[in-house]
């Protein structure tokens, strides 16, 4: 198979879905913060018979009615070592709980990468797969997030995790 793309119907809009191969590089939301380039997302292909693509929708679909907490479907972000090792530490934020920038920068060895972790977290290619949604301020408060804050807090409370405050959205 080649990259190829879908558009994915959800109860938190329309995602765009890029695969390359057995595994999906990205899911953006609309008006994603970072899109991907329109001549980076392959061949369109239809959601309903791309197999892998199908899957995801059905993955979604049980996590979206609170039926799956984790996610089993083969992904290769692009991104650089730094981006890769953040993204990674997404993966290991448990359902249910929040982290903030500046503890996964700690946890990389530098709270003052905080700034860098955000920028990475930023651009996380596989929205809610990789639980970007999970990273707050030091304050517990809603921040940046590519998809909406909006989406930012439906997911957090789908999952249980305490939303403390939220920054302003408007």
């Amino acid at each position: 198979m080649t990259r190829r793309h879908a558009t994915l119907p959800t109860p938190l809009g329309e995602l765009l879905v890029v695969a390359d191969g057995e595994a999906l590089v990205g899911i953006y939301f609309p008006g994603h913060w970072h899109p991907p380039a329109s001549d980076a997302i392959g061949i369109e292909v239809d959601s309903r018979t791309d197999p892998l693509v199908t899957r995801l929708g059905v993955e979604l679909g049980e996590y979206l009615a609170g039926e799956r907490t984790i996610f089993d479907l083969p992904m290769a972000p692009n991104g650089d070592e730094f981006q890769q090792a953040v993204w990674a530490m997404l993966r290991d934020i448990p359902i249910g709980t929040t982290t903030s920038y500046g503890e996964l920068a700690a946890r990389l060895g530098d709270r003052n990468l905080a700034r860098r972790v955000g920028n990475a977290v930023g651009r996380n290619p596989l929205s809610i797969i990789v639980p970007c949604h999970r990273v707050v301020g030091a304050d517990g408060s809603l921040t940046g997030y590519a998809g909406g804050l909006e989406r930012k807090r439906h997911l957090l409370e789908l999952e249980g995790a305490p939303v403390v405050a939220q920054a302003r959205l408007f």
